[in-house]
């Protein structure tokens, strides 16, 4: 056997070996969650309320409830990949100023919630949380699916299958297996990963109105998958990219986003959030 065949084997069975411990921790390479349960008194949110959910497999979901205003939408929000409910407080606290009520779930594992976080399971988990909101009397129209980073494919997969008034979409990806090939070229993440989280296949899906911001500088998820999901997406449909923007500094930083997002809640006809809640 000549040595150049005897680099070759090695070199492929080193990229088999990549592979095959890349399928085993795939999840604890995908998901990064800060586990701690934190009370929303106690980190300045007055008016928010915690919120169990009980799955039908016997796992409990954490969710941080804060009403609407009369006459306002509740931003059904699902959060990003990192933390947990408590990193997002500031956030919370800037939407209801303007009278936007709040229903942000977490995902297994992550603030308290029981489990590990699965593709899967994140989105029955999300088809509760749209439940367990409306039983709260807010009408399916006052609802705007909010996904940031992560949680954007589960707010489309949501906004695809139950009614909701609206779809914002903050740091959105055509699919995390594009992101993953992306950050880790020479990994074969196409064949391996479990969990896929394919928003392309889904946006076509959404029939309501949609608001898409991103970054320009977003190093985690490139602006092109942001301006593609808005190529597949059905109108009404609006684009802001920021210039100065990175992943998740859309509402700081000399960013503007609240200011968008409030003149695009304004401009929808008819109003949403005119329901009960």
């Amino acid at each position: 056997m000549s040595m150049w065949v005897k680099v070759l084997l090695g070199v492929v069975a080193a990229y088999l070996l990549l592979g095959v411990a890349g399928y085993f921790a795939q999840r604890k390479l995908m998901y990064f969650p800060d586990r701690a349960r934190v009370a929303p008194a106690s980190v300045g949110l007055a008016n928010v309320e915690e919120r169990v959910l009980k799955t039908p497999d016997g796992a409990q979901v954490i969710a941080w409830y804060g009403k609407a205003q009369p006459g306002q939408p509740t931003l059904l929000y699902f959060h990003g990949n990192g933390g947990s409910l408590s990193i997002r407080a500031e956030r919370i606290r800037r939407f209801m100023a303007e009278g936007w009520g709040v229903y942000m779930m977490t995902y297994r594992g992550y603030g308290g919630s029981t489990g590990s976080p699965t593709e899967i399971h994140n989105v029955a988990d999300a088809r509760l949380a749209y439940g367990a909101l409306v039983h709260e009397g807010v009408a399916p129209k006052s609802i705007i699916a909010y996904g940031e980073s992560l949680g954007t494919n589960i707010a489309v997969r949501i906004a695809a299958e139950r009614e909701v008034g609206a779809v914002i979409l903050d740091a959105p990806y055509t699919s995390i297996v594009d992101v993953a090939a992306g950050a880790y070229p020479f990994v074969p993440v196409r064949f391996i990963l479990t969990d896929r989280y394919e928003t392309a296949r889904y946006i076509a899906s959404v029939k309501v109105p949609l608001l898409i911001l991103h970054g320009a500088r977003d190093g985690v998820v490139p602006v092109a998958m942001g301006k593609e999901l808005y190529r597949l997406a059905n109108e009404p449909k609006r684009i802001e990219v920021f210039p100065q923007g990175g992943h998740s500094n859309l509402y700081v930083d000399g960013n503007n986003a609240i200011e968008t997002v409030r003149a695009w809640i304004l401009s929808l006809a008819p109003p949403v959030g005119k329901g009960p809640g």
